[in-house]
């Protein structure tokens, strides 16, 4: 296995830790926003979701390694997008955003299914912290053999 080889693997969680940071400030952001009923944009703030595909090597498949094998490179984020879903309504005839008839569109952020989202961000995190830090323990014991 060569140097290219090994460091893959720790180039793999690097772009999930990457990936999921971004996704727990995407939800931290929505759930700042959760009452915002007027944005700049006009209406009320529309939760955001992250979008991931996987990164393939720019090289192709290779032949040894199970990375190189397969041709994976980790995980890359497309964008954040909207969530087109259907913006609720609520009655508060004395809000400044209210209509004729007293409702008032509020933002489509469902607090239970952020801090779901939020604890899976924080664990995907971490899985992959806890596999790149077990990559440079083993670079570190294979170099204490090395030196012996």
């Amino acid at each position: 296995m060569g140097f290219d080889t090994s460091l893959g693997a720790f180039n793999i969680s690097a772009s999930g830790l990457t990936a999921e940071r971004l996704r727990m400030e995407v939800v931290a952001n929505n759930i700042a926003n959760a009452s915002v009923t007027r944005t700049p944009e006009g209406g009320p703030y529309r939760r955001k979701d992250v979008v991931f595909e996987t990164a393939l090597n720019p090289a192709g498949p290779g032949k040894h390694g199970s990375n190189e094998a397969s041709g994976l490179a980790g995980v890359r984020t497309v964008g954040v997008v909207d969530d087109t879903s259907e913006l609720p309504t609520k009655f508060d005839p004395g809000h400044p955003d209210a209509d004729s008839n007293g409702f008032v569109t509020m933002p489509n952020v469902n607090l239970p299914i952020e801090m779901v989202n939020l604890i899976t961000a924080t664990r995907a995190y971490e899985a992959n912290l806890k596999a790149a830090q077990s990559f440079v323990d083993m670079n570190q014991q294979a170099l204490a053999i090395v030196r012996g």
